[in-house]
């Protein structure tokens, strides 16, 4: 069985295919996400689009389980030119 952020990843890559995600845990409880994509189908979009995108994937499956979510959102470049150090 999955835990949460697991979850929360193979949601968001099912659901925007070659998306890059990054999942964390801002509590320890596993019910407060830290969550970043990367996916050029962002490019043009407004951040609240981008993240309205985002919340219409998650929103079903987990308002049982997740109580507050921190998104990043960015295209693939933006992504590559703050991340190529690592997350």
């Amino acid at each position: 069985m999955m835990n949460p952020m697991e979850e929360v990843k193979a949601l968001i890559e099912n659901k925007l295919p070659n998306s890059t995600v990054h999942v964390s845990d801002l509590t320890g409880t596993m019910d407060h996400l830290d969550i970043i994509v990367a996916n050029d189908i962002f490019i043009g979009k407004s951040l609240i689009d981008q993240h309205q995108i985002i919340m219409d994937i998650l929103k079903e499956s987990l308002k049982e389980k997740v109580h507050a979510v921190k998104i990043k959102t960015m295209n693939m470049e933006k992504y590559n030119k703050k991340f190529s150090k690592g997350v």
